[in-house]
């Protein structure tokens, strides 16, 4: 690491704030920095690890879109979310820019609130989520799997009464793009997997994934 880079800076500072949130809410509130920069690679820390993911972790999708648009809202506050064992969560995800604009980081705040349920009515406002995004689905907190790449790839065949290689060439292109868009190239070999699926080359499915 380059201690003189500013991006490297901004995250070794990231690193000291989800640390200490972290440790202020053990076993109740998961904190992720994200590293935007290496979005296969992207959690750099987890503290109070709720989800199952680790250090070394792909981007959600989140940060994918940060990553794809500088616009993109660089706070999204106490959206709905689910841990992968069904358990509720209220969580908030705080983008960083470095000084040329480009999201670099993301800190993001995994709140359990199913051991706040039983408590009094006076603790409404901290399990409530924002009413703009109830009920979407945001992001996913786990890292992408081959094995569910490949799930995806043959129930999308198998509703067109098809295997992933009989696929038309218009179908195969549909399918990449909304892969494309749900994240999975993020995964590391996802493009390998891809195009072994579907009976295409690497850089086809990289040019269907382009197209609008």
């Amino acid at each position: 690491m380059n201690s003189d880079d500013p991006d490297e800076h901004l995250l070794l500072e990231a690193e000291k704030i989800a640390i200490a949130i972290g440790r202020m809410f053990p076993g109740l509130c998961e904190v992720v920095l994200h590293d935007l920069r290496q979005p296969e690679h992207a959690i750099r820390v987890i503290e109070n690890n709720l989800s199952g993911r680790k250090v070394g972790d792909s981007v959600t999708e989140l940060g994918l879109r940060r990553i794809a648009d500088p616009n993109y809202p660089s706070v999204i506050q106490n959206y709905p979310n689910q841990f992968p064992d069904g358990r509720p969560v209220k969580s908030t995800s705080i983008g960083i820019k470095n000084a040329e604009g480009r999201y670099v980081a993301a800190l993001c705040l995994n709140l359990d609130v199913s051991t706040l349920s039983p408590m009094t009515l006076s603790l409404a406002n901290l399990v409530a989520t924002e009413v703009e995004h109830r009920g979407e689905a945001l992001e996913a907190l786990r890292d992408r799997t081959a094995r569910e790449l490949r799930d995806v790839i043959e129930t999308f065949a198998a509703e067109r009464a098809a295997i992933p290689r009989a696929l038309s060439r218009a179908a195969k292109k549909d399918l990449v793009r909304q892969l494309h868009r749900d994240g999975y190239f993020a995964s590391r070999s996802s493009t390998e997997t891809i195009a072994d699926l579907l009976g295409i080359s690497r850089s086809t499915v990289y040019n269907y994934a382009k197209q609008p």
